[in-house]
């Protein structure tokens, strides 16, 4: 049995949507979970972010937080409301210092301790990732009460 011209192409048709259907779902999930979201300290300490997912935390590194053991390094992000423990196993950027700005990924443990996969420091005196200013900023404006410049 033959199928008739209609009916091929209406086969062809319906193929060829199921195929870009099933390519869109795999781009959609390969995107999703590569996706990594940006918390502050005071958000993580309000449970925004995700527990047993990776996420960046940024801020500023706590001046004396900073404990060296080997390649391990446990210190402190605050944005100066909240602070949040971090540690992180190998070799840190060289501007990595207290009381400048990080970003870290990783994930966050049961016990509220951030275990680091990444630390990025900023780069130079003027710079720093526009996620975390605009997170010290809004600490400032809830501290104070006033708007900055």
């Amino acid at each position: 049995m033959t199928m008739k011209p209609r009916h091929k192409r209406a086969a062809i048709i319906a193929g060829g949507l199921a195929a870009i259907g099933l390519a869109s779902y795999f781009v959609l999930n390969a995107f999703q979970s590569n996706l990594v979201f940006f918390f502050t300290p005071t958000q993580v300490g309000a449970g925004e972010a995700p527990q047993n997912r990776t996420f960046r935390i940024g801020g500023m590194v706590k001046e004396g937080s900073v404990k060296r053991d080997n390649l391990t390094v446990a210190f402190v992000v605050t944005d100066t409301l909240k602070e949040v423990p971090v540690t992180y196993t190998g070799i840190l950027p060289d501007l990595f210092r207290e009381g400048k700005g990080v970003v870290a990924q990783g994930q966050l443990g049961s016990n509220g301790q951030f275990t680091a996969s990444e630390v990025l420091a900023k780069h130079d005196e003027n710079y720093m990732p526009p996620e975390a200013q605009h997170a010290l900023d809004q600490a400032e404006i809830e501290k104070t009460g006033k708007t900055l410049k």
